[in-house]
């Protein structure tokens, strides 16, 4: 497993690439100390797993993850606790706190095995890989409630933690399902990536105008409106031009 350790601190780099010799399947790939310096090696070198401190001058390291379409796996290494729960909401594997004890990396290093083996175990997620159609039904199931609804018909998905809400007619029920694995079987033609947390039915949208700092505004026929991230507006612009 490739990773990047991310922290201003070089003696706090250098003691985590130490106690990581302990860890020979995982493989510290390169460093970074600042937030644009590790969104810039992230994005070249895609890392299986990012060791991820909080407050660095200039950017945080939510700052970071928020410019990010896709974050690898994330451990947060801090020396303060306030900012646990923030972590967690952003799916984050682990939260380790400074000076690291190798114990507790070593608690993280099995979480990231766990969910490495969740991952790879064959289940409704990736039984059927094939690229669905606008005119397939498929199935939604949330609680005791249960839709078959066209996929034309499906104008948001929404990552909602390990889940994804789907939004169509006035409903919005949650599924099991990550917007990777989503986006994975979506026509790329109908269904845009629009930031981290959404994915847009492109014939379902209402309205489109600029934002702020060169992105995109989309307001879809249900009146939701989303965020295009600038480095998607580009390929948004690409798809939709003539």
């Amino acid at each position: 497993m490739r990773a990047i350790i991310i922290d201003d601190e070089r003696l706090a780099r250098a003691e985590l690439k130490k106690l990581l010799q302990d860890f020979p399947d995982i493989e510290v790939i390169d460093e970074a100390a600042n937030a644009d310096e590790g969104i810039a090696k992230i994005e070249n070198l895609h890392p299986d797993l990012i060791f991820l401190d909080i407050q660095m001058p200039g950017k945080t390291g939510f700052d970071l993850l928020s410019e990010l379409e896709r974050a690898p796996q994330v451990i947060f290494t801090t020396a303060y606790d306030e900012f646990a729960l923030k972590a967690f909401e952003v799916n984050a594997l682990d939260y380790l706190l400074k000076p690291i004890e190798p114990k507790r990396l070593a608690d993280a290093v099995q979480k990231l095995h766990i969910s490495e083996a969740k991952e790879n175990r064959p289940s409704t997620e990736n039984i059927n890989n094939s690229l669905l159609t606008d005119n397939d039904q498929v199935f939604v199931k949330d609680g005791e409630r249960c839709w078959f609804v066209k996929l034309n018909e499906i104008r948001l998905f929404e990552s909602v933690g390990n889940y994804a809400k789907v939004f169509f007619g006035p409903n919005k029920p949650l599924i099991l399902k990550s917007l990777n694995a989503l986006e994975e079987r979506l026509d790329e033609k109908t269904f845009f990536r629009a930031n981290r947390k959404h994915i847009v039915n492109m014939r379902l949208i209402e309205k489109i105008e600029p934002y702020f700092n060169g992105g995109l505004l989309i307001e879809l026929k249900g009146g939701e409106k989303i965020e295009v991230s600038r480095r998607q507006t580009v390929k948004f612009k690409e798809m939709m031009s003539l």
